[in-house]
């Protein structure tokens, strides 16, 4: 037995991970019932926003209700944007900064009576808290919700300073169900020639592949080009212009795959994604649940394939622990059926 088998039967042992079996198989989350828009009393005409476009874009969805929506990010012109404002804005959807310059610029926020934070875990960490809590200042107590798909020390410690919070918690009942997870405990050099493999393998509509860095983003889709397959990449170095086009393309399936960093990882569905490869293993479970969280939406079934160095192994114990999760050595052939519905 060579060294590295012994090093792989050790780990192996370590970590008393199980053979593949039924267990690995995630349960069909598309049998759900009752959970239609209609059964929320919503207005007849919010409904036929939500229909006409899927809840996708906030703007149409209040066009049969005479709502004005406007949508204002970094990256954009900040005269075009001030220049909507001379018309009412009844909502407004935007990255903390920008939407703090329009404030302490030409915004009143003051009728302001709700504030809503979608991806609250990164929106209070120590790179924007500060932002928020400014913006909250503006707004003059409105009412704060929170979404979060992770409730790290940051969101306790925020949540507890509300008056009155509420908690939904529905973590126990939705994390990661719909979505079927292996790994391949791999040599770096072998990573590529595993990619590929996988590529000729698998039923794949469309996939996302994660790197830890920029570097490796842009190194990994050349090569990925070389070898003959559409590829875009995207990274948070890259002009906002330039992401946004990026990204567009790939929803609207121009290719199949698509190389990432974080940045790829909160608030963006693509439908029809049904893998998610970790090229890099992440190194905390809350980058590994928003990272494999990009397969399986709308209800549909995904597949999670993760390359696995010998130093990544404490770091799948620890994800796994931490998730309460199972992630299975990848076997021979995967049934379509786990990640084709």
């Amino acid at each position: 037995m060579s060294a590295d088998e012994e090093d792989e039967e050790q780990w192996k042992s370590e970590l008393k991970l199980p053979a593949p079996d039924e267990r690995f198989k995630t349960e069909d989350v598309t049998l759900t019932k009752g959970q239609e828009f209609e059964d929320y009393f919503l207005k007849r005409e919010l409904l036929m926003g939500i229909f006409e476009k899927g809840s996708a874009v906030v703007r149409e969805l209040g066009k049969h209700m005479r709502v004005e929506c406007m949508v204002s990010t970094g990256g954009t012109s900040l005269k075009d944007d001030i220049m909507r404002l001379y018309k009412p804005v009844h909502v407004l959807v935007g990255t903390p900064g920008r939407v703090l310059d329009l404030a302490d610029k030409v915004a009143s926020l003051a009728k302001v009576h709700t504030l809503i934070m979608d991806e609250a875990d990164k929106l209070l960490s120590p790179e924007f808290q500060p932002l928020i809590e400014r913006l909250v200042v503006h707004c003059q107590k409105p009412q704060i919700c929170l979404f979060s798909a992770t409730f790290p020390v940051s969101v306790k410690d925020f949540k507890d300073k509300l008056d009155s919070p509420y908690e939904i918690n529905l973590m126990d009942d939705l994390t990661l169900k719909g979505i079927t997870q292996f790994y391949a405990f791999v040599e770096e050099r072998q990573k590529l020639h595993i990619l590929h493999a996988l590529f000729a393998k698998l039923e794949i509509n469309q996939s996302v592949i994660f790197c830890n860095s920029v570097h490796r983003v842009e190194q990994l889709a050349k090569k990925i080009t070389q070898l003959g397959y559409s590829c875009f990449y995207i990274h948070a170095k890259m002009q906002q212009s330039h992401r946004n086009r990026v990204f567009h393309e790939f929803r609207s399936g121009s290719t199949r795959h698509l190389v990432s960093s974080d940045l790829f990882t909160r608030g963006i569905d693509v439908q029809s994604v049904n893998v998610v490869i970790n090229f890099d293993f992440p190194k905390n479970s809350e980058t590994y649940l928003h990272r494999i969280g990009r397969a399986g939406r709308f209800g549909h079934l995904g597949l999670a394939i993760n390359l696995i160095t010998f130093d990544d192994r404490f770091n799948l114990f620890r994800i796994e622990s931490e998730l309460a999760t199972e992630i299975g050595p990848i076997p021979p052939t995967i049934e379509r059926e786990l990640y084709c519905r």
